[in-house]
């Protein structure tokens, strides 16, 4: 409001200040003539035209005699009227260009939108506009495209279990007097991909809840070490079927007040990707406690993350793998979910990766 304020001030001032200087000018114009006229002898014009020389004469002898007053005044409203009438043009012209500019806003092939430089301050807001506004429809686009590729990879992961489990079903239901132990074998196969049929369902409600939930925390004092350990408990069968090992380093006693129940699924979903994609033996877990803040590091020993893909990895629906074969790809939530959690609790996570080592750091306030 005051940045519009002050552009019609300054117009007026102009146009004050132009209509001042046209005042003054006309007449010392006008007597700048009849001083000409009376000091000099314009024998010269009169030898070129003497027309001319006797239409100057009578022009100037009538304005010393007053005769030609409202003549004067004429010529002196018509330059009032132009100037009056350039002001108004200019303010038309703001309008015009504000028009024009907030048309091109939703105008996809115009870029950048140009402004007179009066309107500089404006210029700079509405390209600034413009330039959120084709960001978060970049981002919109990502994002549905993310799930339409997310629908297809669910679709044919679950298809692929499920037809396995229909396979061995039903030749364990054609086959009554199947060996007991190929029996078995089967039995365990289908329970086996039946599990993985409901990971994939869970992943599913996961986006559903995770599109249509605002996540409420239930805040209560946590042993953040003892936490862990129970973890590492859950992970048991899954680190052994990986030939893996977690390393706690810290084990003294850190106390945070947080939700326990969704920042257990947070460290559950790092522990579960440093177990996934870690090439060597031990996953190291460290819990540093400073002051007001607790940072958690998670570090495997893996294939390097590229930057361009370590700045993605919290974003909804980002597979580092995107495979449709992948038997690591998940929904591409997991950190995504994390890191809303992490912020509703007031805290961070990043993550860093180089040739030797990557690592989640969550950093959670203690109160």
């Amino acid at each position: 409001m005051n940045k519009k304020n002050d552009l019609v001030r300054k117009n007026y001032i102009d146009f004050f200040i132009k209509i001042t200087i046209w005042t003054l000018v006309f007449p010392i114009t006008l007597l700048f003539l009849i001083v000409i006229y009376k000091s000099f002898d314009f024998q010269w014009l009169y030898n070129i035209s003497p027309n001319i020389y006797i239409f100057l004469k009578i022009f100037l002898n009538n304005i010393i005699d007053g005769s030609f007053g409202i003549f004067i005044f004429i010529i002196w409203f018509s330059g009032f009227s132009i100037i009056l009438y350039k002001m108004i043009k200019k303010i038309f012209s703001y309008v015009d260009a504000i028009s024009k500019a907030s048309e091109n806003l939703l105008n996809k092939d115009v870029l950048y939108i140009n402004l007179p430089r009066e309107l500089e301050d404006f210029q700079i807001k509405i390209n600034s506009l413009k330039k959120e506004a084709l960001k978060n429809e970049r981002l919109a686009r990502e994002n549905e495209q993310k799930k339409n590729d997310l629908i297809v990879y669910l679709a044919h992961d679950l298809k692929t279990p499920l037809t396995s489990m229909i396979g061995y079903l039903s030749l364990l239901d054609e086959i009554k007097d199947m060996p007991k132990a190929k029996k078995e074998k089967y039995v365990s196969i289908a329970l086996d991909k039946s599990y993985k049929l409901e990971s994939l369902i869970n992943e599913l409600f996961d986006i559903a809840r995770f599109n249509s939930e605002t996540v409420t925390l239930e805040k209560e004092e946590i042993n953040l070490n003892l936490m862990f350990e129970q973890l590492i408990d859950d992970f048991y069968p899954m680190l052994k079927e990986h030939n893996k090992e977690i390393k706690l380093k810290n084990k003294n006693k850190t106390v945070i007040f947080g939700d326990s129940f969704k920042l257990a699924r947070v460290f559950g979903n790092l522990i579960k990707n440093a177990i996934i994609y870690s090439k060597e033996h031990f996953i190291n877990i460290d819990i540093y406690d400073n002051d007001n803040l607790v940072t958690v590091v998670v570090s495997n020993k893996g294939k390097k993350i590229p930057e361009e893909k370590l700045n993605k990895i919290f974003e909804k629906f980002y597979r580092i793998d995107q495979s449709r074969m992948s038997k690591t790809g998940g929904s591409g939530l997991g950190l995504a979910i994390a890191k809303e959690i992490v912020e509703l609790h007031g805290g961070q996570i990043k993550a860093t990766s180089d040739n030797k080592t990557t690592n989640i750091y969550v950093t959670l306030p203690k109160k």
